[in-house]
């Protein structure tokens, strides 16, 4: 089983739901639990858990090299790159990396076979232990705009344990939609605020779009919960968890640990959660 933890926008508690939920899932021995911090622009989950690590692998980017000997700049392949990372400058083919999206297609269409696949590191997996799951995130490299194919990287790494739980990236943009892409059910994070309701319903647009199931959890729960309760009530949304605001909870949060290792009282409150992931 996979499931996503999402959010329309950072900030609202995608990792702390997914730290517990895993730790919570964990306790299950006949079962092996993955968790993949997707959100490789600023992984966070590795604070909390504080795994031994195992494994630590650089991620590549295939890209076109031209040879120049070879080509006679026929264009082609700046005609069918959608990124726009080819140009043809004075019967030159121009690469720019960065805008490289590794489709292939360049390489494909090519009539003079005088393009051939170059590497770009874009970041580096680390594998580790902690407690009784796996860990797994990304680090992309300073700079890189392309955080898909590490987050791509990630999610395959995780692909033989029983339960995957994935901390994607926040917003509504590609890095989230690589995240999501392939799970079973979709958490929806959000706080009961009139930011946290704009971009709870961004992120409903984007998965309903796509056809995953989803429920919301809210957050830093207060007496403002009836501005998710009655968006959820009128969206016919499952509302599937609350996780209270208090100072027992931002305390341990703030020295980097566990919720449930702390407070073990929240424990039904996962496993609430996880029922009723497992019942749609």
């Amino acid at each position: 089983m996979k499931i996503a933890i999402a959010s329309g926008k950072g900030g609202t508690g995608k990792s702390t739901i997914a730290v517990n939920l895993a730790y919570y899932l964990s306790e299950y021995k006949d079962k092996k639990i993955s968790l993949l911090d997707c959100d490789v622009e600023e992984p966070n989950c590795h604070i909390f858990l504080k795994p031994e690590i195992i494994n630590r692998e650089k991620i590549f980017l295939s890209i076109p090299d031209i040879d120049n000997e070879k080509c006679t700049g026929c264009g082609k392949c700046v005609e069918i790159c959608r990124f726009n990372s080819l140009a043809l400058v004075k019967n030159k083919i121009m690469v720019f990396p960065e805008l490289c999206h590794s489709c292939g297609g360049c390489w494909l269409v090519c009539p003079e076979k005088a393009i051939s696949k170059a590497q770009r590191e874009v970041g580096e997996l680390i594998d580790g232990k902690s407690y009784s799951l796996n860990l797994t995130y990304g680090k992309t490299r300073i700079a890189e705009p392309m955080s898909p194919p590490l987050i791509n990287a990630v999610k395959k790494w995780g692909k033989d344990f029983d339960i995957q739980i994935i901390d994607c990236p926040p917003g509504t943009s590609c890095p989230m939609i690589a995240g999501i892409e392939g799970t079973d059910y979709v958490i929806l994070v959000t706080e009961p605020t009139p930011f946290g309701l704009y971009d709870l319903k961004l992120a409903v647009e984007v998965v309903r779009k796509l056809g995953f199931k989803f429920g919301i959890v809210i957050n830093k729960s207060s007496h403002n919960d009836h501005l998710i309760e009655n968006y959820a009530k009128s969206e016919d949304i499952d509302l599937l968890a609350k996780l209270q605001d208090n100072r027992s909870i931002a305390k341990v949060y703030s020295k980097g640990e566990v919720i449930l290792e702390k407070l073990p009282e929240y424990k039904e409150l996962f496993k609430n959660l996880y029922e009723g992931i497992s019942s749609n």
